[in-house]
């Protein structure tokens, strides 16, 4: 169990969730990373938090392993099944008004049933998958 990583799992966990709160908190928004990418493509207003939110998504594993000396990431290589996984998992979280970290982080924290049947399928569904292929 040489990636079981408890305390670092725990500390994520908690800088996620004070994350969220504050967006939820300061602006009434969702964390919904899917929705806000989509949003800051293709609406017109609300571009500035949007933004922000994409690159502290994107340069917070920078910014942290420039300070955090151990701090290592992995980026996944890019492939035909990495592009249509993508494409699939965008085109079920338009289906299922909502993506994993909208439902599963913010909704299951508001004790949304929705978001509860949601993210309760779509963990079974990858666990599914993910049984078959290995």
């Amino acid at each position: 169990m040489e990636n079981f990583t408890p305390v670092s799992a725990l500390i994520g966990g908690g800088l996620i969730g004070l994350g969220t709160l504050l967006l939820l908190a300061g602006i009434g928004r969702i964390a919904g990373i899917s929705g806000i990418t989509s949003a800051l493509l293709f609406q017109h207003e609300d571009k500035g938090w949007r933004l922000a939110f994409v690159l502290g998504i994107i340069c917070g594993p920078l910014l942290a392993s420039l300070v955090i000396a151990d701090f290592s990431y992995s980026t996944p290589t890019l492939s035909l099944h990495t592009v249509i996984a993508g494409l699939l998992v965008g085109l079920g979280t338009a289906w299922g008004s909502g993506c994993t970290s909208g439902h599963g982080i913010c909704g299951i924290g508001r004790f949304s049933a929705r978001s509860i049947a949601a993210t309760l399928t779509f963990m079974l569904a990858g666990v599914l998958v993910a049984s078959l292929f290995n």
